[in-house]
């Protein structure tokens, strides 16, 4: 890939030109923890078990793309999760996350020029489902904690379309929700942090890293490194 030049402070673009037109793309997918929320849902949890340390040193090596297994390292870090109460997890949606900076503006122009808003996460349905309400997002895809009894088990649930939403699965999303609306990749956004961003990332017509990792920064086409998610709007404008 060409290399990045920097727009203006804490944006970098690399192969395309600014500005863009937000009437070229139908569809923007985000990742959630890192990206639209300020939190990594998982370690948080894991906080409530007296396990974050624990568990955000694998989160961590897994976001850097040191852990080629994905979904081996999410089910090591669940099964840390072992005990946790719905209360904690409650606890952690109230005091801990918050949408991160520009986030709702951004996913309000997006719909404002008429395009849909896809959220495929590795973390949880717990909280994506609390996102998609608080953003209207249209579609969302991610992972099932078992609870037995108000109590985690340490487990996930299979899920209809496969097992655990890892970067293959958030990839195969893209597409399918494209195919589904009947328009090309090339029309679509797609937005993270980590390295199991990276393969919707690839697929996608504009890749944009979030405050990500360097891994990510260096193959996105757009990094915001800093200011807020809505600083994409100084290059794909309305």
């Amino acid at each position: 890939m060409s290399t990045a030049s920097e727009l203006a402070p804490g944006l970098t673009l690399q192969g395309l030109t600014a500005p863009l037109s937000l009437s070229q793309f139908k569809l923007i997918a985000f990742d959630m923890d890192s990206t639209l929320i300020n939190i990594e849902c998982v370690d948080e949890i894991a906080d409530a078990a007296g396990r974050k340390a624990e568990v955000a040193a694998i989160t961590e090596a897994a976001m850097r793309g040191e852990i080629t297994d994905y979904k081996e390292s999410l089910r090591q870090r669940v099964a840390l999760l072992q005990g946790v109460t719905v209360g904690h997890m409650q606890q952690v949606l109230s005091e801990r996350l918050r949408l991160n900076p520009g986030a709702a503006e951004l996913v309000k122009a997006c719909k404002a020029a008429g395009m849909k808003v896809l959220l495929v996460s590795g973390g949880f349905t717990f909280f994506t489902d609390h996102v998609r309400d608080l953003l209207g997002i249209d579609w969302t895809r991610s992972n099932v904690l078992e609870v037995v009894d108000g109590v985690l088990t340490g487990r996930m649930v299979d899920q209809p379309w496969g097992d655990i939403c890892d970067g293959e699965e958030k990839r195969k999303t893209l597409l399918e929700t494209c195919e589904q609306m009947g328009i090309s990749p090339s029309q679509a956004i797609a937005m993270g942090d980590g390295a199991n961003d990276l393969p919707m990332m690839g697929v996608a017509g504009l890749s944009v890293a979030y405050h990500a990792k360097p891994k990510v920064r260096e193959q996105a086409m757009v990094a915001i490194n800093a200011g807020g998610l809505d600083r994409l709007l100084e290059i794909v404008q309305p």
